[in-house]
């Protein structure tokens, strides 16, 4: 290995559990968090786990390789690091982290327009790899220049959201005062105290800003006032009027995410979008739909020949990304295991966490005698 391995945290859950105890509260729930009642953020990861796989033990294979062709680059693991907003807020400088591991470990970073990181930096630190993920404006020059800003940085792929028509309900961030923008109020202080290496960290590094978005800002803006721009600037609906100008303006690949639906798949394809990632914000916008699998399903054995197929929201560990695989999918991404791991280890969380989930994925395939992730499907319990 690249770098020491710690076992004393060689999952996942051993990441989330250690990130707990080092983050603020509020910083804690905004990340494990989903709305309302939790029900999908827990469907999620549950109907993955519900997909079996089928070992072929007398099967003739020679080596296993993780390696994943996608839109002309070979990624050397067939997962990335989904977009996350605030990732400042819960670990300092945790963008920048995760932004280098993915290039030491050559795979996707996807940056948020409302991270604490900015596009040009991002650019900066994975060699003009990553991606960016665009919160789509209310205004047309505003989204012309991030689509300059983003062409200027040689970002290879544009993502749209689409999956946040209106902010979810999500009462821990209401009672915590972590809607967009946070408020800082006498409990998260307290929190604060009792964190003091986050508190630290953050002095370190200074208050997470919004990096991409802070040179549309006026300075010294008060919350109320940040709050209202923010409000008036984004605009979370998404239509056939909007997505055209950036499909003619853009010239790189285009992915539209947050699709869940066989509809949205045939008009992401008419549209042009050579790629869509099925996901549903990680459970965190509708706690009454659908977990991610299922849509994938139904996605994947109709239009696999006609688009790029992704998925995200759920996926935890390596044999979840074998599972979603062996369902179709070229790609996968997660968001929330990072996240853990940078909370649990600092500046080391991004490469630890990558190594757990090669090291989990690379034991599934060997275990279940599959040459290439490509082959997955072959293995599904149907």
């Amino acid at each position: 290995m690249a770098f020491p391995f710690n076992t004393n945290y060689a999952s996942i859950e051993s990441l989330r559990a250690r990130a707990e105890k080092r983050m603020p509260k509020f910083a804690f729930e905004y990340l494990d968090g989903g709305c309302n009642e939790n029900i999908n953020i827990i469907r999620n990861t549950k109907e993955i786990r519900d997909i079996q796989l089928k070992p072929r033990y007398l099967q003739n294979y020679s080596t296993t390789s993780l390696e994943t062709n996608l839109f002309g680059q070979k990624y050397s693991a067939p997962f990335g690091i989904s977009p996350i907003g605030l990732q400042g807020l819960m670990w300092p400088n945790a963008p920048e982290v995760l932004a280098k591991a993915s290039l030491k470990h050559n795979i996707p970073f996807i940056l948020s327009t409302v991270t604490t990181t900015s596009i040009e930096r991002a650019s900066e630190l994975t060699e003009g790899r990553a991606w960016f993920q665009l919160y789509h404006p209310t205004e047309n020059w505003l989204r012309n220049d991030l689509l300059k800003r983003a062409e200027a940085a040689q970002v290879p792929v544009l993502v749209i959201l689409c999956d946040v028509p209106t902010f979810g309900y999500r009462p821990k961030e209401i009672k915590n005062g972590l809607a967009i923008p946070p408020q800082i109020n006498f409990r998260n202080v307290m929190q604060v105290l009792g964190k003091p290496r986050w508190a630290l960290e953050t002095l370190k590094y200074g208050q997470p800003q919004f990096a991409t978005m802070s040179k549309y800002m006026k300075q010294g803006m008060s919350i109320k006032q940040l709050g209202k721009w923010m409000d008036a600037t984004f605009s979370g609906r998404l239509n056939e009027e909007k997505i055209k100008p950036i499909r003619d303006m853009w010239k790189g690949k285009l992915v539209l995410k947050g699709v869940v639906s066989e509809e949205d798949t045939q008009d992401a394809i008419r549209l042009g979008f050579d790629g869509i990632i099925v996901s549903n914000h990680g459970g965190r916008q509708l706690d009454a739909g659908e977990s991610t699998i299922k849509p994938l399903s139904q996605i994947t054995e109709k239009y696999k020949d006609k688009i790029t197929i992704m998925m995200d929201s759920g996926i935890r560990s390596g044999p979840d990304i074998a599972r979603v695989m062996s369902c179709g999918a070229d790609f996968s991404f997660l968001g929330r295991s990072f996240m853990y791991g940078v909370g649990a280890l600092g500046a080391k969380g991004g490469d630890h966490t990558i190594e757990i989930l090669k090291m989990q994925l690379q034991q599934v395939l060997e275990q279940v005698c599959c040459e290439k992730v490509s082959d997955l499907p072959k293995y599904l319990v149907q």
